[in-house]
């Protein structure tokens, strides 16, 4: 089996046909999609994705895009929206500055109560980081001094030592269909030498299309290309990077049930799906 660990399924992208979508993404073996949550304010969107379908589960959380308009979200508030048994993340959270949305100190504080609520709930952290590694490497290290938590950098695009600085304090990393690209030599090095047990893939549908689909809408069932690459670039079976971060999905999203011992092994998917 494969995972989805981080797709947008509440987007306006999916709306006429997210059946076909989850549909098609059963197809290619992925068994679980969780739907991330960029707004607390519009949770409940997020939330009613993640109950409509067996497999796919959410988070809660703020993006730093929309740092300062969720100023007023608390720790406390991400915590009680935890306990709905489908809300298995907290995030994302963290910093952009490449379009700075918001102001940077307000994506710090939303950041700092997002680490704490994670701590708090035992939860994952979905962190979102873009062009701001010495600050994110510095926030995660206070933090974690204070604390250990569960988290992982989403969309990995930063550079080795950003990487290696987030596992040295027990974070996951996870990569897109980036890592497919031409131009990714680079994060494709950095993908071939982090831990086995560190490494995660998503789609960060539907942004991101990988390898084949690229500039195509992106979708949970793409990210069977994602895995073929890091395969290659690791020098490993597409099964074993199947297996692999499946494990590792599962230690981090510890409240994420397995599915049967049936499904364990990735079957690649039938003749003609995903559909482009």
């Amino acid at each position: 089996m494969l995972i989805d660990s981080h797709c947008h399924l509440d987007f306006p992208d999916f709306a006429a046909e997210l059946d076909a979508v989850v549909a098609r993404a059963r197809a290619a073996g992925i068994a679980r999609m969780v739907t991330i949550s960029t707004r607390v304010h519009r949770h409940a969107e997020v939330l009613a994705i993640a109950e409509q379908f067996a497999d796919v589960f959410c988070s809660v959380g703020t993006h730093p895009h929309y740092a300062d308009q969720e100023a007023d979200v608390t720790a406390a508030d991400l915590v009680a929206r935890t306990r709905h048994p489908k809300v298995v993340a907290i995030g994302e959270a963290g910093l952009d500055y490449h379009y700075d949305n918001s102001p940077r100190e307000a994506q710090e504080r939303g950041f700092r109560t997002h680490i704490a609520a994670a701590r708090e709930t035992g939860l994952p952290l979905v962190i979102h980081t873009r062009e701001t590694d010495a600050d994110t490497a510095r926030i995660l290290e206070e933090a974690t001094g204070q604390g250990a938590f569960p988290a992982v950098l989403h969309c990995f695009s930063g550079g080795r030592e950003l990487a290696q600085r987030a596992v040295a304090v027990g974070l996951f990393v996870s990569f897109t269909g980036i890592v497919t690209f031409k131009n990714s030599a680079a994060l494709r090095a950095i993908a071939a030498e982090l831990p086995a047990d560190r490494i995660l893939i998503e789609t960060d549908a539907p942004y991101l299309a990988p390898g084949r689909f690229r500039g195509k809408r992106n979708e949970p069932a793409y990210v069977v290309e994602i895995a073929k690459v890091l395969a290659e670039c690791r020098g490993v079976s597409l099964d074993e990077i199947a297996r692999q971060t499946s494990e590792n999905f599962f230690r981090l999203f510890s409240k994420v049930p397995r599915p049967a011992a049936s499904a364990d092994a990735y079957q690649p998917p039938k003749l003609g799906a995903p559909a482009a």
